[in-house]
């Protein structure tokens, strides 16, 4: 399918000009190629957009209930939300995979670093055992990309990280290590020193150990890993870019990603600066879904950065780096 919308301009924004320029397009392709955003459109009623903020957001719960993918297109990959036995997961069909790559990529040599020069490590048993997560699809192209013999998955062998971590100082490599919040907390209690390391914890305790604030827990693993670089990767199935959080538990997004916060009790309104609300996600690498989504997730925003408080109270849990007191 040719679309009218060039993959190239998602990643080139400079100016919140050319967001909102790309993001007017990307709703006029949506409506018109996605069969699922276009009906809610037409429920819903509302006037045209002239700006990216008066743009319908899709409630996140639709993955579940529909095939969200742009017509003429079959997914070369479809990622399933994680979540308890018995819940219905989400699916994203993403309909190119290259889309996905880059998307991660970038943002993760913009905010992180270059994968060449470092050793990829991942402790998420989780996402590991119940199949088709983004997130263990994007550590994978990380892991290969980095071109170390020590990177890798490390699902039952926590201890190796010691190990691993050793020979990445020697070869003068930083190491990167992703891991899900219960198994980190585990790895912690073995008492390692990785004072050299960047920690980046995803996903919450997937009921193994008890809720823990963001703060509380970047603090535990500071102080058991002896390490002073802990953060933080927001992303969900439903997306395809991340945003990841500094020091201050502050999370960036890229250029072509746009957090904005809606009024607790009116949806269609939005909060006001420095106030908690939902979280509505614009991601235009989405093109071939849907780039505009209402999450139920918690937060409040400014111009440059946003936090994540925690989710709705009726929202299922899942291991999308919710924390919930």
């Amino acid at each position: 399918m040719n679309t009218a919308i060039s993959e190239d301009r998602i990643f080139t924004l400079n100016s919140d000009d050319h967001f909102n320029r790309l993001a007017l397009d990307m709703y006029a392709f949506q409506k018109t190629h996605c069969a699922v955003y276009r009906d809610f459109i037409r429920l819903l009623g509302r006037p045209e957009p002239k700006e990216y903020t008066e743009i319908p957001f899709l409630p996140i719960s639709f993955f579940k209930e529909q095939d969200i993918i742009t017509e003429g297109f079959l997914p070369e990959l479809t990622f399933l939300s994680s979540g308890t036995t018995g819940m219905q997961r989400s699916r994203h069909l993403v309909a190119r995979a290259a889309l996905y790559e880059r998307s991660f990529m970038e943002t993760y040599r913009q905010q992180i670093g270059q994968p060449e020069d470092q050793v990829i490590l991942a402790l998420l048993p989780s996402y590991l055992e119940q199949g088709q997560s983004s997130l263990v699809y994007m550590v994978d192209q990380l892991i290969k990309e980095s071109k170390s013999e020590h990177s890798g998955f490390l699902l039952n062998s926590i201890d190796d990280v010691a190990i691993r971590y050793e020979q990445a100082l020697l070869q003068g490599k930083k190491t990167i290590l992703f891991g899900v919040s219960y198994a980190l907390l585990d790895l912690a209690e073995k008492g390692i020193n990785l004072s050299k390391a960047v920690i980046i914890e995803t996903g919450g305790m997937k009921g193994r150990r008890k809720e823990m604030t963001k703060e509380e827990l970047h603090a535990a693993l500071k102080k058991a890993l002896k390490v002073e670089t802990v953060l933080s990767e927001y992303g969900m199935t439903e997306l395809l870019s991340q945003a990841y959080c500094d020091q201050k538990l502050n999370f960036h997004s890229p250029s072509w990603m746009k957090i904005l916060v809606r009024d607790i009790n009116d949806p269609l309104g939005w909060a006001k600066p420095g106030k908690t609300g939902g979280i509505n996600v614009i991601d235009l690498a989405n093109m071939y879904s849907c780039s505009f989504i209402a999450t139920q997730d918690l937060g409040k925003s400014d111009n440059d950065s946003f936090q994540i408080l925690g989710r709705f109270d009726q929202s299922d849990i899942r291991g999308c780096n919710m924390l919930v007191e």
